[in-house]
């Protein structure tokens, strides 16, 4: 039977790279998934299985039908809508990587994942899927479902670095969120929570 497989790339690994459009959409460009070394599961995934997903990637986004994903990742394959922070606007091999562009949204988790970057926190990826594994570590029939953004991801060399596009900082869109949110007691609950919830994640991973 087929495993759920979940591998982090921390943010050294993913090398994430921020940049703007000219709407100011916030997007991370960077390493998703490593394929033919060892990550830190002890698993190898073959270049063709890794190949497979970037396919899948932009069919769906060639199609209008992006790739969410979410802020951490929960130990299964279903995607939470709630709890989606970006969606996946396009993937491309470079040698054995898997290097692609997430659109963060101006979701709860998507403003939570705007304000830590603003605040110079270096973030991750975590690839999800299912496969099967051979006793030698190689991972086959991958079926790639997403990939999360997290505070301490597992491939290797996946961490990003930040380069702007633009001025615009932060401030802005925080003081929107407050106006969105602060007659909005349910809100401010939930985006209180899922602070709390994504600071637990950071010390859990020190």
């Amino acid at each position: 039977m087929p495993q759920i497989l979940i591998e982090r790339l921390n943010p050294v690994q993913a090398a994430l790279l921020e940049s703007r459009d000219q709407e100011k959409n916030l997007y991370l460009s960077g390493r998703l998934m490593a394929s033919e070394q060892k990550n830190l599961n002890q698993r190898i995934y073959p270049r063709n299985e890794i190949d497979k997903a970037v396919v899948l990637i932009n069919e769906r986004a060639k199609a209008g039908e992006y790739v969410a994903g979410e802020l951490n990742h929960p130990d299964n394959l279903s995607i939470d809508l709630k709890n989606v922070s970006h969606i996946i606007t396009e993937a491309y091999m470079d040698g054995d990587n898997a290097i692609g562009k997430c659109k963060i949204m101006s979701t709860p988790s998507g403003l939570i994942v705007k304000s830590l970057i603003e605040g110079g926190l270096k973030l991750g990826v975590s690839s999800r899927g299912t496969g099967n594994v051979t006793n030698e570590g190689i991972v086959e029939d991958f079926n790639f479902v997403t990939v999360d953004i997290v505070a301490q991801p597992s491939g290797p060399g996946c961490y990003p670095d930040v380069v702007r596009e633009g001025m615009e900082t932060l401030m802005p869109k925080a003081m929107d969120l407050y106006e969105e949110i602060r007659n909005d007691p349910k809100a401010q609950k939930y985006f209180k929570s899922e602070v709390f919830k994504f600071l637990e994640a950071l010390k859990g991973n020190k």
